[in-house]
């Protein structure tokens, strides 16, 4: 099946209301339509992730979150304009003061998303908008297999939809909290601290503060 064909498949599984695991350019990936909240209910039971924990919003672009009303901060656009995105960094961000949020948004007061580095990903993206997007595992396992079929062993259920794209990696996606100054890191992932900090020494005089609650992951 050509990419053309796995993007049309994968979008018409979302927009009726499946769960697609698909590979990211990170772990591999649960993911379907926020407004509909029986695909949602569905990734919390294949991963058996307590319902009080939000999950991330993967975007094609920068204008997705700034048409939900997304507080892109000077220290979030400085990342979004590096190298480092589209990639494995996820931002944690607050909303804009005054402007109204999406209803799937309503009980939010900050998200945790990124842009993937991911071909057939993006281009789903481009024709679905923002979609939830966690990572394949049961919740509380510290990695997401790499191999689909160990994933699938792992997971309470059966995704509608399988997108299989070789290996997936074991190390998800850095975590930064923008919303703090200096911000924050909350998860140790692909990208390392340090090339973040040196991306934002003209923000800052202050390094990143790291800690690892994972609340956003």
């Amino acid at each position: 099946m050509n990419m053309l064909d796995k993007t049309n498949e994968t979008v018409s599984t979302l927009r009726t209301g499946g769960v697609v695991l698909i590979a990211t350019d990170t772990v591999y990936g649960l993911a379907a339509m926020p407004t509909d909240g029986i695909a949602v209910e569905k990734i919390y039971t294949l991963k058996n992730r307590p319902k009080n924990q939000f999950l991330p919003i993967m975007v094609a672009d920068m204008q997705d979150l700034e048409r939900m009303g997304i507080d892109i901060n000077p220290t979030a656009r400085r990342l979004f304009a590096s190298d480092l995105v589209p990639g494995a960094i996820t931002f944690v961000l607050g909303f804009k003061n005054g402007l109204p949020k999406p209803t799937w948004l309503e009980t939010r007061e900050e998200i945790a998303t990124r842009i993937p580095d991911n071909e057939l990903l993006l281009a789903v993206l481009r024709q679905t908008g923002p979609l939830l997007v966690t990572s394949a595992n049961l919740h509380g396992q510290p990695v997401t297999q790499a191999k689909v079929e160990d994933i699938l062993a792992e997971l309470n259920g059966v995704p509608d939809l399988i997108v299989e794209d070789g290996e997936g990696k074991e190390v998800p996606s850095t975590i930064i909290n923008c919303r703090p100054n200096p911000p924050v890191i909350e998860r140790n992932g692909t990208i390392p601290v340090e090339m973040i900090n040196r991306l934002l020494t003209n923000d800052s005089k202050t390094d990143l503060t790291i800690n690892n609650l994972q609340t956003h992951a």
